[in-house]
């Protein structure tokens, strides 16, 4: 399986990178082929200036980001929640890498689109400083309908699994070590 890791934490101690580093590692193990893409290494514009009214050239990153997309079966993407949403990189990252024509394409004269990126599946793992549970009853959990229903499989990604961890501010060692295994095991069963 071809799977590509996408991080979109903007802080490389962060231990979305560490999760991202546990997945791969699971990954590789079971015989995947892996590509990674870590947003804030990127140079790129985050801001689509001009909506969808006119396009802005895509930057060498971004271009060969949209490669890496097409490239892959599997797509993960590890991300913190924050503000219930996500982090304002990759919503940019998203922004211009997901556009018409490449992810998707509306239909002239009609509220329907076509799907560009169908056959392929996704994982989400993002963190929070809360419990997933509490962001799943209370908060109804945005960020994960965004990227699942809204973006991912309106590209047509699916199915698209979620994995929530939190809370992560002020978590223990031993909290930290049982998630890493479990991400972990995710890549080993490409997942």
């Amino acid at each position: 399986m071809k799977i590509l890791i996408i991080n979109g934490h903007p802080d490389k101690e962060s231990f979305n990178f560490a999760l991202a580093e546990a997945y791969k590692k699971g990954a590789l193990s079971s015989g995947a082929e892996i590509r990674e893409i870590s947003i804030r290494d990127l140079q790129f514009e985050p801001n689509l200036q001009f909506g969808y009214r006119k396009r802005t050239e895509l930057e060498p990153d971004l271009l060969e980001a949209q490669s890496k997309i097409k490239w892959a079966d599997h797509l993960v993407w590890v991300y913190p929640v924050w503000w219930g949403s996500l982090p304002a990189i990759m919503k940019g990252f998203i922004d211009r890498t997901l556009l018409p024509g490449f992810a998707f394409q509306k239909r002239e004269d009609s509220l329907w689109w076509d799907k560009y990126l169908t056959g392929k599946t996704a994982r989400i793992i993002s963190t929070m400083d809360q419990p997933a549970w509490y962001y799943r009853l209370i908060y109804r959990q945005p960020s994960n309908y965004a990227m699942k229903k809204t973006i991912l499989e309106f590209c047509g990604i699916k199915p698209v699994r979620i994995t929530n961890i939190g809370p992560i501010r002020h978590s223990k060692t031993t909290f930290r070590d049982k998630w890493l295994r479990k991400v972990e095991r995710l890549g080993q069963r490409n997942k």
